[in-house]
């Protein structure tokens, strides 16, 4: 936002408003004692066309994701964005529009989180949405949160280390100064195996946690994962990229209790990592625990169509021990952008958009392995995302194909050490056969 300095006139029209005769009169109360006492020892002040200069060549140095060709993944990803996404997110009347505590003023916004609810209802396979949370860490935190208040279990939960690191750090922080113990069970084939679950399981366990595809790209047995979380009194949670219902198989057909993810590929552009948008949906006898709000149907008084925030009061979140979570605000900016997204592909877009995703970096895949010296890191089937094995030193590698205009993709040694020679790619639909092919004789040439 533009800043435009207070005239003499502008101050002195102040100074009279307050009755006060000068700048030092209005400062005069501060005890002589603690203040400065001297100018600050910085450089002159800019002209405001030195400054916007200034300005601009320090902007340069950031590198978006649409300055080069975009690999990386890690729960942010470049997916295409149709125009119309921005158009109707722009306008006035919902960028700038407050809480829609009071419906009779909101009926737009409310309609529009409906709509988003109904479409996560949708995707997930389950049977209410809340009107979105903060991001996908806090979206696993906060279902983690809903399943001890609802088993009354406090005694442990469990997550593989496949599941997102920053959404293991997060739920971390949650549960910190609650007791709750989180057991991360060591994944060294690249998933989460079923029979250690089974025997991490027991009777104070609130919540399986587990993520398909998981961080590394993998698919999980999730199905086989949630059978053993609900037979052993546990709920089961489900993190996922929405994006991958296109050709997968939702969380609820796969049993999962509540479901949870990012919504950034959902028509977000990348924007420095988040934070983005927090889905969350649930079986319809979780209702009453779910975070956040819920957008209802109703009629008014003239039997006219309407919306509400249902289920709930406005103080239901400062309400201390007896609120379901902290959360208040939400990040309906962003939940309109899904909504729209979501509407302009249509479920046919959505399948087309995931094919897409799936055959190229399957080819990716095929053609990095065939590099001396690359190997993907597990056989295990994918989504769109994959890890392999490179010899030399990765981050080295990618600060230099950066520099040749490709972003190759996620050092793996930045959050698990042991993996300091693995890269996370990710292949989305924007990806060319030509850049696709880039990469490869790139990363050939500096291997």
């Amino acid at each position: 936002m533009p800043y435009i300095l207070n005239t003499s006139a502008d101050v002195s029209s102040m100074l009279e408003s307050i009755g006060a005769s000068s700048i030092d009169e209005l400062f005069a109360p501060i005890p002589p004692d603690i203040r400065f006492g001297r100018e600050l020892q910085i450089p002159s002040a800019l002209s405001e066309i030195e400054l916007t200069q200034h300005v601009d060549a320090l902007a340069r140095k950031n590198q978006a994701a649409g300055s080069g060709v975009c690999f990386l993944g890690g729960g942010s990803y470049d997916h295409f964005i149709p125009t119309v996404v921005d158009a109707i997110a722009g306008r006035s009347e919902f960028y700038t529009a407050y809480t829609p505590y009071q419906a009779e003023a909101s009926q737009g916004s409310l309609q529009a989180f409906f709509e988003y609810q109904t479409l996560i209802c949708q995707l997930a396979g389950l049977d209410v949405a809340n009107a979105s949370l903060y991001e996908g860490g806090s979206a696993v935190a906060e279902a983690v949160l809903m399943a001890i208040h609802f088993t009354d279990r406090k005694g442990n939960v469990i997550v593989p280390e496949t599941l997102h690191p920053e959404y293991r750090q997060v739920l971390h922080t949650f549960l910190i100064n609650l007791g709750v113990e989180v057991i991360t069970l060591p994944c060294p084939d690249g998933y989460f195996n079923p029979d250690d679950l089974k025997q991490a399981l027991n009777d104070q366990t609130a919540a399986v946690v587990v993520q398909n595809p998981n961080f590394f790209g993998h698919l999980e047995e999730v199905a086989e994962i949630t059978r053993i979380a609900k037979a052993g009194g546990a709920l089961s949670i489900v993190s996922f990229d929405p994006i991958s219902v296109g050709v997968l198989k939702t969380p609820g057909d796969l049993g999962a209790d509540i479901a949870v993810g990012e919504g950034q590929s959902l028509g977000t552009p990348m924007g420095y990592g988040g934070p983005y948008l927090g889905i969350m949906a649930c079986r319809s006898e979780f209702v009453r625990k779910i975070p956040g709000r819920i957008v209802g149907e109703t009629t008014d008084r003239n039997g006219k169509r309407c919306w509400v925030l249902t289920l709930q009061t406005r103080e239901q979140h400062i309400r201390r021990d007896k609120a379901t979570s902290n959360i208040c605000t939400n990040q309906g900016l962003f939940a309109l952008r899904a909504t729209v997204y979501l509407t302009a592909l249509g479920p046919q877009g959505l399948k087309e958009t995931a094919e897409l995703c799936l055959q190229k970096a399957y080819y990716a895949a095929e053609q990095l392995a065939n590099i001396p010296g690359v190997s993907l890191a597990n056989q295990r089937p994918f989504f769109k995302e994959f890890a392999i094995k490179v010899k030399g030193d990765v981050p080295a590698i990618l600060n230099k194909l950066q520099g040749q205009g490709y972003f190759a993709g996620l050092h793996a040694g930045r959050w698990y050490p042991n993996l300091n020679d693995v890269l996370i790619v990710a292949v989305t639909e924007k990806r060319s056969k030509t850049e696709i092919d880039g990469l490869v004789s790139l990363l050939r040439s500096n291997t």
